[in-house]
């Protein structure tokens, strides 16, 4: 069920697009006021945010631009503004879509759907990670050459999954011992190599095309080559 935070400091009809949404079978939560609307916002908790441009405290837009700073939770402007450049204004700073005061609500939850829809097409995109005929599923933790399931450690998937999110780019032993095992990594310097080591006889050997690859003097690269 999807969590909806409406940003709304006319009451009566933040109620009204309460029970609308309700009805739908959303789960929703109320902020009259712009400064409570981003904390709530920052939470984390929500999957798509209504946000009102007027608001007192601290107005949309603001709201907006601040939420914007770390996050791309979907966010649906509303405002009694019809003016061409409010909206070009609210678009330009991130928002997904505007609807403008007085509104239908077929309208409203069609384009919440929308919204809802672009998002979870983004997160399957970025949990399903691929090069050639290698695939890696962040969400079930389960990586796939060929048709055939391929048992990683933790630490090598995570080591794969660096290398499929970096795909084509060349990587150093820092670089990757930095992002896999962390800033504060004490251990024997060489663990880059013998990890990519145990990550090639998993993923490469016996199949005709290589993926992993070794840059000398740089580090390696994850890539599919003709």
């Amino acid at each position: 069920m999807s969590r909806i935070l409406l940003v709304e400091d006319e009451e009566k009809l933040a109620r009204f697009i309460e029970l609308e949404l309700r009805h739908e079978g959303y789960e929703v939560e109320k902020a009259f006021d712009g400064r409570i609307g981003l904390e709530m916002a920052e939470s984390g908790q929500y999957d798509l945010m209504l946000l009102d441009i007027m608001l007192p405290g601290i107005n949309g837009l603001e709201v907006l631009r601040r939420i914007r700073r770390a996050s791309s939770l979907p966010v649906i402007m509303l405002t009694a503004r019809d003016a061409v450049m409010d909206k070009v204004t609210g678009l330009d700073m991130g928002a997904d879509d505007y609807i403008t005061k007085p509104f239908s609500i077929e309208e409203l939850l069609a384009r919440i759907r929308v919204a809802l829809r672009r998002k979870a097409a983004f997160r399957e995109e970025k949990e399903l990670l691929s090069c050639g005929d290698l695939t890696l599923d962040v969400s079930r933790h389960q990586v796939m050459r060929g048709g055939k399931e391929i048992e990683l450690t933790s630490r090598e998937f995570s080591l794969l999954q660096y290398f499929l999110e970096n795909k084509t780019i060349v990587l150093t032993r820092d670089q990757l011992l930095e992002k896999v095992w962390g800033y504060g990594y004490m251990g024997e310097t060489n663990v880059v190599d013998v990890y990519v080591r145990y990550l090639r006889g998993k993923m490469d050997e016996g199949f005709d095309k290589k993926l992993l690859h070794t840059v000398r003097g740089v580090g390696y690269v994850l890539r599919e080559e003709a």
